[in-house]
């Protein structure tokens, strides 16, 4: 079936690469990004596609729900892939309000309008919301999440974003909208906006500052190539069932300090620096509030019903990321001091 599909939060991180792939693999479906481009949002992720026959970007705010009304009301759609969050736990400690506004009444708001949309015809309709694992809190030592694990949210983020899940879940056993979800654990790879760990560190690598690690940086996270979660998101997207949820992990458990050692072990090697040179950049500061010890995916069920499995192991995936920071420092320039954002002014206000 040829679809339309509103795809939220496109010009972000995951957005940008699942926009990719859906506009270059199907050239028969028509794409639709909708961002607000906040600060992580970036039309310069995008610029390999933006003239494609089949895409089409649109400046707007999911909790607007007039606006998406129109919006659905014009394209007729047939699919909802639902990226757009705000998604940085240190930002939500400081500013919760805005996590609930996004992840919660902005859900809910597409929610209601792709239901009023197809209230009429639900058949071969697909709603599939996009999520985190940090929905369901922290583990010790052992264990896995699973699809069946109770969520236990430790941040604001991740309570926003179980929130979400839920309302998701009950608008399908309300109202049958036809829904399909993803639990994901942590992502890394080409565009990640430098807030987070990975593009953060590269970029202090490179410029010479401090690295800084909470706590002993004993906290264990399970890393997943961005390309390799965007390919599952596709397969799901065709082949999972609706009113199913699926966990997307990379099988790359990593303690944050041998993950920035690795980060400077590779950067280094790269730049022809002597070894250890990066290392001294290493700094630890105090660890963030409510800090998860660890997260761990269980990807079974998506392996063994959809044969779905992670493509790269984190050494190759990590080599790849930090080539293509090298090699793109523009962008990375562009990123950190904010000049991206004339991009969509010279790309859209011209």
């Amino acid at each position: 079936m040829k679809h339309t599909i509103l795809l939220t939060g496109g010009a972000g991180f995951i957005g940008s690469h699942l926009t990719r792939l859906f506009v270059t693999k199907y050239p028969d479906y028509r794409i639709v990004n909708l961002d607000k481009l906040t600060y992580a949002g970036n039309l310069e992720n995008l610029r390999d596609i933006e003239h494609a026959p089949n895409y089409q970007f649109v400046k707007g705010d999911i909790v607007d729900l007039p606006f998406l009304r129109t919006l659905f009301a014009e394209h007729q759609f047939t699919a909802v892939l639902h990226c757009a969050a705000e998604s940085h736990v240190d930002r939500s400690i400081t500013d919760p309000l805005a996590f609930v506004t996004t992840n919660v009444i902005g859900t809910t708001a597409l929610l209601q309008a792709a239901k009023e949309a197809w209230k009429d015809d639900m058949n071969g309709k697909i709603f599939y919301h996009i999520s985190t694992d940090e929905v369901y809190g922290s583990l010790g030592e052992t264990g896995f999440f699973t699809e069946e694990t109770a969520y236990d949210p430790r941040s604001p983020y991740s309570a926003s974003k179980a929130s979400s899940d839920h309302l998701v879940r009950a608008f399908h056993h309300t109202y049958k909208l036809p829904v399909k979800l993803s639990n994901c654990s942590n992502n890394y790879g080409p565009y990640h906006f430098p807030e987070k760990l990975i593009p953060l560190c590269i970029n202090n690598i490179l410029t010479n500052k401090p690295l800084p690690i909470y706590g002993k940086g004993e906290n264990v996270r399970d890393w997943l190539y961005v390309e390799d979660h965007v390919r599952a998101i596709d397969v799901i997207f065709h082949t999972g069932k609706i009113g199913e949820t699926y966990n997307i992990g990379g099988h790359n458990e990593w303690k944050n300090i041998d993950l920035v050692k690795e980060l400077c072990r590779q950067v280094d090697q790269k730049l022809g620096r002597d070894k250890g040179t990066s290392e001294k950049l290493i700094t630890y500061v105090t660890d963030r509030a409510g800090h998860d010890m660890r997260y761990a995916i269980d990807a079974t069920k998506l392996k063994n019903e959809l044969g779905w499995t992670p493509s790269l192991q984190f050494e190759e995936g990590i080599s790849k990321t930090i080539d293509w920071y090298l090699a793109n420092g523009e962008w990375l320039n562009h990123v950190t001091s904010g000049d991206y954002r004339e991009y969509y002014e010279k790309m859209y206000r011209g």
